[in-house]
Parts: structure tokens; C-alpha cells; sequence
């Protein structure tokens, strides 16, 4: 029934955001036209949290946060400091749109990708 996950970032600068995913995190993409890029993800998971204002999270996973922290840092980027959250290491990203993306790497049982 379900055959992917489309996932939407919205910024106040989406071209300098786009070049992010594609140049730093190097994330594989398609230009769908005039520079509209989609990016591929790896297999995704999604869970359902408690809480009062129905909002949204996007966190993209790593096997090695820290890693991920020194290429990011040494492309330019800011990420903030890597907590340890018991289910995982967890940074967020400042993107230059100024938003912030949540990376981290998992502790937490993964579950089998769909097929």
C-alpha cells in the first residue's frame, strides 16, 4: 500500500538549503525542473510520539555522529554539540536557510525496512 515517504524542509533560503544536501551531506538527488531539487534518503522509520501541538519532526541518521559533525564543521557548517539522549548521540544542523535539521546516530532497535 505505501511504497515511500516523501519528507518537505521548508526555508527561507531553499537554493542555498538544496546545495547543502547535495554538496555537504552529498545526499543523491534529481532536478525535476528549473532547479527543483528532490533528494533520495535511505530507509526511513517513523514514529508516533505523545504531544499537544501536532508538529513534526525531521531527523536524518547516521552510523558515526561525530564523524558527520567534523565534515559538516569542516565544510563551513555550524552543528551544535552532541548530546547523548539515551535512545542516541543527537546534533542539530544549522542549515543556511536557518533552519535546523536533527541528525543522529541511533541506539534504539531499527525496524526492517518495507519492501
Amino acid at each position: 500500500m505505501i511504497s515511500g515517504a516523501h519528507s518537505v524542509i521548508f526555508s527561507q533560503d531553499p537554493e542555498a538549503d538544496r546545495a547543502f544536501l547535495r554538496d555537504v551531506i552529498g545526499l543523491p538527488h534529481v532536478d525535476v525542473g528549473h532547479g527543483w531539487l528532490i533528494f533520495g534518503l535511505p530507509p526511513a522509520e517513523v514514529a508516533v510520539h505523545p504531544g499537544e501541538n501536532h508538529r513534526q519532526e525531521f531527523y536524518l541518521m547516521t552510523d558515526d555522529v561525530d564523524s558527520f559533525v567534523a565534515a559538516v564543521r569542516g565544510a563551513g557548517a555550524s552543528c551544535a554539540e552532541i548530546k547523548d539522549e539515551g535512545w542516541g548521540r543527537l546534533t542539530v544542523v544549522t542549515l543556511p536557510g536557518g533552519g535546523d535539521l536533527g541528525v543522529y546516530e541511533p541506539r534504539h532497535e531499527r525496524p526492517e525496512a518495507m519492501s
